[in-house]
């Protein structure tokens, strides 16, 4: 193990492709993560209406279900996937993206994401290098590429995920890991109370609901990593793409203003960014500005 660890400290490549081994099998646990954590929490929010209200009606017996059991199956002939079908990425291609035995596509989508974490966190090793700073950094990243996909899915950030991106920002903090412990509380409140006061003078002019408290809480957690002061920068940038992305699609599918855009995705490619980036982009930003 020693030795190992010299090897990566020494040995840029070494260290890039350990974390893209890694962190391309933990993308093959998220798309798991992604598919499974909504269901478990729709069975549980059912489990507490019962118990709460007293409900007499009965779902029956539920199988396990979590993110270790069942085991994975085709959603269609109910086949049990092996372990040679399971190598993330190499397994999808050598089966030509089709289950092995009743040979229904498999959505390209599980292998993308794959590759998604296996390069971000690659890029984020490139950027931080060797150290406390890339560790906190990659697991910040797998969490991220969860919850954009789940929002996407789901329209939902699950606080098992938002809440512990933010625990973890605030306990690295009183390292310095990235921002000082002043400014990582300072930004959890900052950004928590900001979209939450955008979210209340939407719904009293409006009468709407603009977003989720799941995007408060996923601004807090960036704000807890990122800092107070990169907050703003997080929220344009977010605000452009996610602008962009909604003009196109109400273009496209013809709904006007009445179409919901899960905002999550848009700040946890700005988030991501801004951790890496955020003095930079700030920078670019204001000489733009000031230009």
């Amino acid at each position: 193990m020693h030795a190992l660890i010299q090897l990566i400290e020494q040995s840029p490549m070494a260290l890039f492709a350990l974390t893209f081994i890694v962190s391309l099998m933990v993308g093959s646990f998220l798309n798991v993560v992604i598919y499974r954590l909504p269901i478990m929490m729709e069975r549980q929010w059912k489990r507490d209406y019962q118990s709460y209200f007293n409900a007499e009606e009965s779902t029956g017996v539920e199988s396990k279900f979590n993110l270790i059991k069942p085991d994975s199956t085709c959603p269609k002939c109910q086949h049990k996937i092996r372990a040679w079908e399971n190598i993330p990425v190499i397994s999808w291609l050598v089966l030509g993206g089709k289950c092995s035995q009743c040979k229904n596509p498999i959505s390209i989508r599980y292998p993308l994401v794959e590759l998604l974490t296996a390069v971000m966190s690659t890029w984020a090793a490139i950027h931080f290098g060797f150290g406390g700073a890339l560790i906190f950094a990659v697991i910040a990243t797998w969490l991220l590429v969860a919850m954009t996909f789940i929002d996407l899915d789901k329209m939902l950030l699950p606080d098992q995920l938002t809440l512990m991106l933010l625990w973890l920002g605030l306990l690295i903090s009183p390292w310095s890991v990235f921002v000082s412990p002043k400014d990582a509380i300072i930004g959890a409140a900052a950004g928590y109370l900001s979209l939450w006061s955008v979210y209340w003078a939407f719904k009293l002019l409006t009468g709407k609901e603009g977003m989720g408290y799941g995007d408060f809480k996923l601004l807090a957690a960036l704000g807890a990593w990122c800092g107070w002061q990169h907050l703003a920068i997080i929220v344009i940038l977010s605000s452009f793409v996610g602008a962009i992305v909604g003009i196109v699609l109400m273009m496209k599918q013809n709904k006007g203003t009445n179409l919901a855009i899960p905002f999550g995705p848009y700040l946890a490619i700005a988030g991501w960014l801004t951790l890496l980036y955020g003095d930079k982009i700030a920078k670019s930003y204001w000489q733009m500005v000031m230009a």
